[in-house]
């Protein structure tokens, strides 16, 4: 079985459906400037998810990889982020390319729409 945070992408089942709580998602580009705050502290075991805002948009989770700190305390971005997460049904089948902290960057097969959805709503299909 591939590691899913390689980048190769591989396709998975959703086990648990996902319905997204954050209708306008944080988005930015790379070298955007962040304000971090709070870490995620949930029961899920979502580990390294930070609360950031940046200039022009509503505050969202990011994933630590994703965000550069200086000693200063100041932080920016590394690399072009969305907090898009994908609503999914039990069934349906997704191609992943990107796992982060307990969280899949995917696309429904055969759809357009992509986003993050929890890994431990999805089952990984035998690669072919």
């Amino acid at each position: 079985m591939s590691d899913p945070s390689t980048g190769a992408a591989r396709r998975w089942r959703v086990v648990a459906g996902h319905t997204s709580e954050y209708p306008e998602p944080i988005t930015f580009p790379a070298g955007a400037p962040l304000a971090v705050g709070e870490r995620y502290a949930g029961p899920e075991g979502w580990e390294d998810w930070w609360f950031c805002e940046t200039p022009g948009q509503k505050g969202g989770w990011v994933p630590a990889q994703v965000i550069e700190r200086f000693p200063d305390g100041s932080a920016r971005s590394r690399e072009a982020y969305t907090a898009r997460e994908l609503d999914v049904r039990i069934g349906d089948v997704l191609t992943g390319s990107r796992a982060l902290n307990g969280w899949l960057w995917a696309c429904a097969v055969g759809g357009s729409e992509s986003g993050w959805v929890p890994l431990a709503n999805l089952v990984a299909l035998p690669e072919d």
